[in-house]
Formats: C-alpha cells, sequence, structure tokens
C-alpha cells in the first residue's frame, strides 16, 4: 500500500477499524456485583465475561467486528483501485454498505445485549460494545462523508516536496527527472499546459543580430535548434473526478481509472492527452484533461 495515496476520509475509516480491533478483546458485557457477595467471587465472575471474540456472542462478532473491519479495508483499496468492480459496485461502495450494515448491528447489539440477556438488571453492554458501537459510526462517517466533503478527498500526507537545487542551474543536456507536486520544474513558467518549456537562447546569448554591412548573411546551414524548445516536462497532476486511462496503442482499452485526491505523473503529451502514470506503474493515455490541479 503507497500511504502516499491515502486520502483523509481513509484515515478516518481506518481509525474506525483500529478501534473495533481494540473493542473485539475488550469484554462485551458488563456486569454489576450483587450486594453481599464477596469481592473474590465478583472478580472471579468479570473474568467469566464474554468478549467480543468469544462463543457467547459469535454472532455479533461476526456482524459488528468481522464485517467492520471487512468494510473499512475494502472502504480504502476499493479508492486506490476505482476500476476493480464487484457485480457492477466498485469496492468502496460495497464496503459503505457493508460499514452501515455492521453500524446497525452495532447499535441493536448495545440496546439488545446478545444471548437474551437484556432484561437481566445487572447485565449492561461492557467497554467493548461501546467502543465497537463507536469504531463503526467512524468508518461509516468516514465512507459517507468522503464523497460529500472535499476536504476528506485531499490526500493525508500532500504532496511531497523536492529539495532545493544547489547551484542555481539545471545541468545541460540531460532529460528533466521526473519531479514531485509543488517542486520547481526545470525551465517552465507558470500558466504552461502541461509544464512545456519555453525556448531558451543557446549558451546565454541573446537572440541572433544579422551582421553589419550589407543585407542580412545567410546563416550556416546545420547550425543546432536552441535547446530545451519543444521537450516535455514532465509534472503531477490530479484529477478533479474519476477519468478513465485508456491504452497507449490507441485502443479503447482502459488500463486504470485515475481517481481523485491521488498524485499522478504526466510523463508525455499527445495533442491535447496526456500520457500519465499510476502509482503502481500502470501507463496510458488521459483524453480528458481538463480541470486537472498541476502539482
Amino acid at each position: 500500500m503507497n500511504i502516499r495515496s491515502l486520502t483523509r476520509g481513509d484515515a478516518v475509516v481506518l481509525v474506525g477499524a483500529l478501534l473495533l480491533i481494540v473493542a473485539s478483546f475488550l469484554k462485551f458485557i458488563s456486569a454489576e456485583c450483587p450486594d453481599g457477595l464477596p469481592a473474590e467471587a465478583c472478580d472471579k465472575g468479570q473474568e467469566k465475561l464474554p468478549t467480543g471474540w468469544s462463543g457467547d456472542v459469535s454472532p455479533t462478532a461476526s456482524a459488528v467486528f468481522i464485517a467492520g473491519i471487512l468494510a473499512a479495508i475494502l472502504i480504502v483499496v476499493g479508492r486506490m483501485q476505482a476500476d476493480k468492480k464487484v457485480a457492477g459496485l466498485s469496492l468502496d461502495q460495497v464496503g459503505t454498505g457493508l460499514s452501515l450494515g455492521a453500524l446497525l448491528s452495532a447499535l441493536t447489539a448495545v440496546i439488545q445485549l446478545p444471548g437474551g440477556v437484556a432484561d437481566e438488571d445487572s447485565l449492561s453492554a461492557g467497554m467493548g460494545a461501546w467502543i465497537a458501537l463507536l469504531g463503526t459510526l467512524v468508518i461509516a462517517a468516514g465512507a459517507v462523508l468522503t464523497g460529500a466533503i472535499p476536504a476528506f478527498k485531499a490526500p493525508l500526507l500532500g504532496a511531497p516536496k523536492q529539495p532545493a537545487m544547489q547551484g542555481g542551474y539545471p545541468q545541460q543536456g540531460g532529460q528533466p527527472g521526473y519531479g514531485y507536486p509543488g517542486g520547481p520544474q526545470q525551465g517552465g513558467q507558470p500558466g504552461q499546459p502541461y509544464g512545456q518549456q519555453q525556448p531558451q537562447p543557446a549558451y546565454g546569448g541573446g537572440a541572433p543580430q544579422p551582421g553589419p554591412g550589407g543585407p542580412g548573411a545567410p546563416q550556416q546551414q546545420g547550425a543546432p535548434a536552441p535547446a530545451g524548445g519543444g521537450s516535455f516536462a514532465p509534472f503531477w497532476f490530479a484529477v478533479p473526478a474519476a477519468r478513465p486511462l485508456f491504452a497507449e496503442d490507441g485502443s479503447n482499452a482502459q488500463v486504470a481509472e485515475l481517481a481523485p485526491g491521488i498524485w499522478y505523473l504526466a510523463v508525455d503529451q499527445r495533442g491535447p492527452a496526456l500520457v500519465a502514470q499510476t502509482q503502481d506503474g500502470r501507463r496510458g493515455v488521459l483524453q480528458d484533461t481538463s480541470g486537472i490541479q498541476r502539482g
């Protein structure tokens, strides 16, 4: 898992899953010691109370803990691999539905204790049940709010920064390396489409001037063009909405789907389209480049 692909919403979901794991090992049912019962006997009775994985509450463990943790995994993986489908639904959509079911089961377990013991005055929901309810609520909230609030779609760690270049000028003759969002681009100017470079005069001189004495002298044949005139500088970008990435051979085969909130690398330009590379190394052509956010 690439941690830089995680969004703030994914972090909320993972926190909820961590709460569920902790809650599953705590006492799911709490009991009050009857008056007159010795403290030693009361402590032994407390030790026998079930946790989330005990056989007495095993149906609840499946409906709350297993379902909730599985929902969190589907949500996070589904957002990083948006092209994966199950019965026509994306993995995060399946996980969202599963998280809502786990939340309902946790709420029911707190109100109606498992095992038909809800009528016992001395028994009530334990710490594990309450933390499980909180964990499923956090997972469901993270799943639903990420699609509704743009702040939850933002990358968790932001764009990595490229260290400042030493020496003042980049080395001549080489291609610019793959930069990071927010880092300086070689020769790029703000507002240029897709990070193309401005033509630079050769070797520090100004524009060539015609020589004195008569009409302009003919230029030497075979003179090299100024370097960097039409080269493409790779840059990072993010899409405002999910967009397909098609195969580089020009076919309509979809190789991936770009999801919002994740940085992708543009490695080449083909007319108005971009050749993009995903975090896991897949490459393809992004035909719709409208509204993209450059890093």
